[in-house]
């Protein structure tokens, strides 16, 4: 293994014990034909599966390319690339997906454009492969993500994509707890770029995100990088309250001038306060998720725990 070898490849795996035979017979040839000295760093998220028996076992056939940072437990995807992101040795760095939804072949596309002068190269997928419903939620909220921040990005959910080192290091110098890394990399970028590349279903197994992982990635995404979602709440409850300040003036004035039941006016000025408690409760929330990151920061907690690291000592 070159000590700065030109590509580093960096593969989060959480429970993909039925994807790595495949992974590992398609992935090192394609990095075999590229002709560039390469090293392929595999994060073991706390798969509870056989993953990391099968990452020791392509460490010990490929221990000059392969290199393997086991973690204590479940930390989550982005946490499992900042693993490798401090440890990486290459000059461009991509990240791939261990289900081969992106298929390790397009990683010449990338490499392309860096060669072209980019220093950040987003990947997104033409032809998608995921249910109906993940590609309508992929859609609209990258509709959200365009409307609240300055990221712009096509597909914000590919994770085949590559980097420059300067990228990399500002990444990692960031110090960012809750993050979303393809943002924070486009953040940083002088020169960005995007190319697309293949879809496919996901080769064995079902996908390690949730609904509830998804929400939360994408409230990282949006609370780090923008204040907007503070801003739009503060005018939809000044509209709110105009408007039921309006409502209770229109209420008053049936009550004195037409002859209506009390009983009716106390059952709307109910709905209305309770229209307006739920309006006060979500803006609690949403401050609640600034504050929380804030205080994440602020702790300074260790983000995750490495209890073992494999790779050919120099």
């Amino acid at each position: 293994m070159s000590a700065t070898p030109e590509l580093s490849i960096v593969i989060p795996v959480y429970n993909e014990e039925l994807n790595l035979p495949t992974l590992f017979a398609r992935l090192y040839p394609v990095l075999d034909a590229i002709g560039r000295s390469y090293e392929v760093v595999f994060t073991n998220d706390g798969s509870a599966d056989r993953s990391i028996e099968l990452l020791k076992a392509q460490f010990a056939a490929r221990p000059d390319v392969t290199r393997v940072i086991d973690f204590n437990s479940n930390y989550g995807q982005h946490m499992a690339i900042m693993a490798a992101f401090e440890r990486v040795r290459g000059t461009v760095i991509v990240t791939l997906d261990a289900d081969l939804q992106n298929p390790p072949e397009e990683i010449p596309k990338l490499l392309e454009k860096i060669d072209a002068g980019h220093d950040y190269v987003g990947g997104y997928r033409l032809d998608r492969q995921d249910s109906l419903f993940r590609t309508w939620a992929s859609r609209l909220i990258n509709i959200v993500r365009e409307h609240t921040t300055n990221i712009e990005m096509t597909d914000q959910g590919c994770m085949l994509r590559a980097y420059r080192r300067p990228i990399i290091e500002a990444i990692v110098h960031s110090g960012a707890i809750n993050t979303f890394i393809p943002a924070l990399a486009y953040s940083f970028s002088s020169n960005p770029a995007e190319v697309g590349v293949k879809h496919e279903e996901r080769h064995a197994g079902a996908s390690n995100y949730s609904v509830y992982k998804l929400i939360r990635l994408n409230f990282d995404l949006v609370t780090g990088f923008s204040i907007a979602p503070l801003q739009y709440f503060t005018m939809f409850a000044m509209a709110c309250c105009a408007g039921s300040a309006l409502f209770v003036l229109v209420l008053a004035i049936r009550r004195l001038f037409f002859d209506y039941t009390a009983a009716e006016g106390l059952f709307t000025l109910f709905g209305v306060l309770f229209f307006l408690m739920s309006v006060a409760l979500l803006g609690i929330g949403l401050i609640g998720e600034y504050v929380g990151r804030t205080y994440q920061v602020v702790r300074a907690r260790q983000r995750y725990f490495i209890k073992e690291v494999h790779e050919r000592k120099e």
